[in-house]
């Protein structure tokens, strides 16, 4: 089979919360084979696969890894809803303040993504992207741990090095970004197409953002007051 259907079986049972014995009747076979295909000692056959995806209501594709969605689709841009699109995801109950932060995040990243796109650079694109997206799952994974009953079987790195693992993959993309913004890429990373066109002053941000520059301002604002940077002695005279 392969290593990632030993890991999607057992969430799948977790999360439902069975036990092996109940989820083995339900799929008819013995618990200690369950046991054995949940831990990787045994492979199962097509049959078997289709009969799982069939009992937790998820496509073949999902059991194996080879999709992310628990229906197997793939995702295109088209696919993709709006950060502001209305629903039940959408709506905070517990205050003011997640709405605010993250109001200040989408609308700074909007500025951003629209001078890596003035950028031309799809080397650029991919670090910076890669590296939010390793932000992202780094604080989602800490906030996911914080209940011990979720189940770890989410994730296929093990909790005890995710951390450390993600925060050098970030530290990477950052120097890859780093050495494209200095001109100076590395690798087979490609150039910025036009660096006129990243001028930016805070004027700039206010005409051509009208909507969204006092967000990033205020991000920087906070970012920095959160940062603490020692004061220079004597600086700006």
């Amino acid at each position: 089979m392969n290593a990632d259907f030993p890991r999607v079986l057992t969430l799948l049972r977790k999360e439902r919360g069975i036990s092996q014995k109940h989820a083995a009747s339900q799929l008819g076979i013995s618990q200690a084979l369950l046991s054995h295909y949940e831990k990787g000692i045994r492979e199962c056959g097509l049959d078997f696969l289709i009969r799982c995806a069939d009992f937790y209501g998820v496509s073949c594709d999902y059991m194996l890894g080879r999709s992310p969605d628990r229906t197997g689709s793939k995702l295109t841009v088209e696919d993709i809803p709006e950060p502001d699109t209305m629903g039940k995801e959408n709506v905070f109950k517990s205050g003011v303040l997640p709405v605010l932060n993250k109001k200040l995040i989408a609308n700074s990243l909007n500025i951003l993504y629209d001078l890596l796109a003035k950028s031309g650079c799809k080397s650029l694109v991919g670090e910076v992207s890669s590296f939010l997206m390793l932000a992202v799952y780094r604080m989602f994974r800490l906030v996911y741990s914080a209940n011990s009953k979720n189940q770890s079987a989410m994730f296929t790195i093990p909790e005890g090095v995710s951390q450390q693992y993600s925060d050098a993959a970030m530290q990477i993309c950052a120097a890859n970004a780093a050495s494209i913004a200095m001109g100076e890429p590395v690798h087979d990373l490609d150039a910025i197409v036009n660096i006129d066109k990243l001028s930016v002053t805070t004027e700039m941000l206010s005409e051509e953002y009208p909507l969204f520059a006092s967000s990033l301002l205020n991000l920087i604002q906070n970012s920095e007051s959160r940062i603490s940077f020692p004061a220079k002695v004597g600086r700006g005279k």
